[in-house]
């Protein structure tokens, strides 16, 4: 199979896109089938195509995280894609190449697969400094998502948080849920140097009977480390024996700096600033647990890549990401400051043989998620769409009386046949619902309603710590 992956943002970027595109192109190939990354690119002129990779002419978004954002038109791109012959087209992202690819292919009649890896209800405050313009921009977002999901085959995410948003939009396809993949053999805490970890504790004044928690981020709001910082402020004292160690870089480092100096936690915690993704896995060797209080995750990479590193996990309690720990066997979740202490101090108090335990398990809940596995699933998405889109494409040539017969035959087609709309005249009988539908929906509506306080209280704490 020839699979076109267009993605707004790759190498040699790092964020969780950028690991879940180059995980799935390596998958791909060592099953034997044949990749190309689209990508955008601004400091190329023109495009061009280099080792697989199709580098587009963009300009760069300063305000939202640096990207480079491209145009969706473009002859030469059409042409190279034309050329390479995809039988399938995925787009990762919902800017310039996300549309480019939307409309190749529907002009090269290709079927389209959609992947959302992010929520951007979490993310509108980068754009938008006001009640009033957050809630029009998140109606534009969720508009623009139904388009998308509209014009693709099929589409999936790494959580049931994709799920849970798209209903939130008003799509109601089937969402195919493929968590995220890591690289199990580089993130092994057994094949890094132990001189290199030794030396990175030593950097940062950890002392051998320290027990160190880590973060792996960006440091921005979507993150929710002042709420980590408060939490941890809170109740760990110097004499505890626990430090936490936050990793990487971004808008708001410096004010996460004064944050900690501010709540006098400096003693106990300390920043890296930004580390290149590949020189990583000597510091998550150097910890023993990993720590997050995030909410806008789907599936949270850096957090499989620590469990990979056999690091158990101490999360923040997300409902609709709850499948990615197992409480107890992989890590713990709290819900506030009080019961993230009394996690730490659990995992503190461990024998060095019970915490050797937890870490083993914890490695061993990730390596399924390998390179091979999300390719070998993401595949089974590809044939699917393939049919389908093949079934549409049918289904639209019969003439009306094949339609009706090949309905009442095999039912409808998936996305070809949509009844028509009554007329404003005709009362439409309001359908009779199931408990367990009821219920369904009222459990959906209360998780809507906790993720919005969650998202008001990290709005709330970052206008008090401004």
């Amino acid at each position: 199979m020839r699979v076109a992956l267009f993605t707004e943002t790759y190498l040699p970027a790092v964020n969780g896109v950028v690991t879940h595109v180059k995980t799935l192109k390596e998958g791909l190939e060592l099953l034997g089938h044949k990749a190309i990354i689209v990508t955008a690119d601004s400091n190329v002129k023109k495009t061009q195509a280099s080792k697989d990779i199709m580098y587009c002419p963009a300009v760069k978004l300063e305000k939202i995280y640096g990207y480079d954002v491209a145009s969706p038109l473009s002859a030469d791109r059409l042409k190279m894609i034309k050329d390479f012959n995809p039988d399938v087209i995925h787009i990762h992202n919902e800017f310039g190449i996300g549309i480019s690819g939307v409309l190749m292919a529907r002009t090269l009649k290709i079927p389209l697969v959609y992947t959302m890896h992010t929520m951007y209800d979490d993310y509108v405050y980068y754009i938008a400094n006001n009640d009033t313009t957050q809630k029009l921009l998140t109606s534009a977002t969720h508009k623009y998502a139904r388009i998308l999901a509209t014009a693709a085959s099929a589409i999936t995410g790494p959580s049931k948080k994709v799920e849970e948003y798209f209903r939130r939009c008003g799509v109601d396809k089937p969402v195919t849920v493929i968590p995220n993949s890591v690289e199990t053999d580089v993130f092994n805490r057994y094949t890094v140097p132990k001189e290199k970890t030794a030396e990175i504790r030593q950097k940062y004044g950890f002392n051998e009977n320290d027990l160190v928690f880590c973060f792996c981020g960006r440091m921005g709001q979507e993150k929710n480390i002042g709420t980590l910082l408060e939490y941890w402020a809170k109740n760990v004292k110097s004499t505890d024996g626990v430090k936490l160690m936050l990793i990487g870089g971004g808008p708001q480092l410096e004010e996460f700096r004064e944050d900690a100096e501010r709540l006098g936690i400096t003693d106990t915690v300390v920043f890296t600033d930004r580390v290149e993704h590949k020189d990583i896995p000597p510091y998550y060797a150097a910890c023993d647990c990993y720590i997050t209080a995030s909410l806008t995750e789907c599936h949270s990479i850096s957090m499989m890549e620590g469990q990979a590193t056999g690091m158990p996990v101490l999360t923040i309690r997300d409902e609709l990401n709850m499948d990615q720990i197992k409480e107890g066997v992989n890590g713990f979740s709290f819900r506030n400051a009080d019961e993230m202490y009394g996690h730490i101090m659990k995992l503190k108090a461990m024998s060095g043989e019970e915490l050797d335990e937890l870490k083993r398990r914890s490695r061993e809940s990730i390596v399924s998620s390998g390179t091979k596995s999300i390719a070998e699933k993401l595949l089974a998405v590809y044939n699917t769409a393939i049919q389908d889109y093949n079934s549409e494409r049918m289904y639209r040539k019969l003439p009306r009386y094949a339609k009706k017969a090949y309905k009442m035959r095999y039912g409808n087609i998936s996305g070809a046949y949509k009844p028509a709309r009554p007329k404003r005249s005709v009362t439409v009988k309001a359908k009779r619902i199931t408990e367990e539908e009821r219920l369904r929906r009222k459990q959906e509506q209360k998780r809507i309603r906790e993720r919005q306080n969650a998202a008001n209280e990290i709005r709330r704490l970052h206008s008090r710590q401004k």
